[in-house]
């Protein structure tokens, strides 16, 4: 299990803030786009479904404790807005630990490259805790959250979770890239209202 604190991650465009309940009040405004759930089903949260949903995420741990649970939030460092989120939950021990990701995107942030750069931030902290392998659930139609996974390394599978496709990459394979194509409406199949 990733032991870890998580860190504030800073990129050359942004930093990824660890979630806290506080952040619900900017963000309820970030995810208030209908298009943002074109993918992944759903309708956008209120302040206090938000509130609740961050203050189960921000505990950092499922209630078993079986997962870790690591949200960031992408704030625009010239602007200091926010941008949307990426996260990871990461189960396993030692060499068999694993992180299940994705990213979400505000429509108003979209097309910049905001996701796989700030993707890319986490998952090379990911690697850098002693994760082997990461996986993302992408629909088989969201064409931008494929060309992020595909900047991030990841590789579609002919495993299907839940109608998405699994992405995978472990260790030792193609280096994260976070230049090229943003993803659209949806952001990166990040479900809202799922855990973490």
């Amino acid at each position: 299990m990733t032991t870890s604190p998580a860190p504030v991650l800073v990129t050359e465009r942004y930093a990824l803030e660890p979630l806290v309940v506080a952040h619900a009040g900017e963000m309820v405004g970030v995810l208030g786009d209908p298009a943002l759930y074109r993918f992944t089903g759903g309708v956008p949260p209120t302040l206090d479904a938000l509130r609740t949903r961050f203050a189960r995420q921000a505990a950092g741990r499922s209630p078993d404790g079986s997962e870790r649970w690591l949200v960031w939030v992408i704030r625009e460092r010239a602007s200091g807005r926010a941008a949307g989120f990426v996260q990871a939950t990461v189960t396993g021990d030692g060499d068999a630990r694993a992180a299940e990701v994705a990213w979400l995107i505000g429509t108003g942030a979209q097309g910049a490259g905001a996701a796989a750069e700030c993707a890319a931030a986490m998952l090379g902290w990911l690697r850098e805790d002693g994760v082997g392998t990461v996986r993302a659930r992408i629909h088989p139609d969201h064409a931008a959250s494929q060309a992020v996974a595909r900047r991030l390394g990841l590789t579609p599978t002919d495993v299907m979770v839940d109608g998405e496709v699994r992405w995978e990459a472990r260790a030792g394979g193609p280096e994260a890239r976070p230049d090229g194509e943003e993803a659209g409406p949806g952001g990166g199949e990040a479900v809202p209202g799922v855990t973490p």
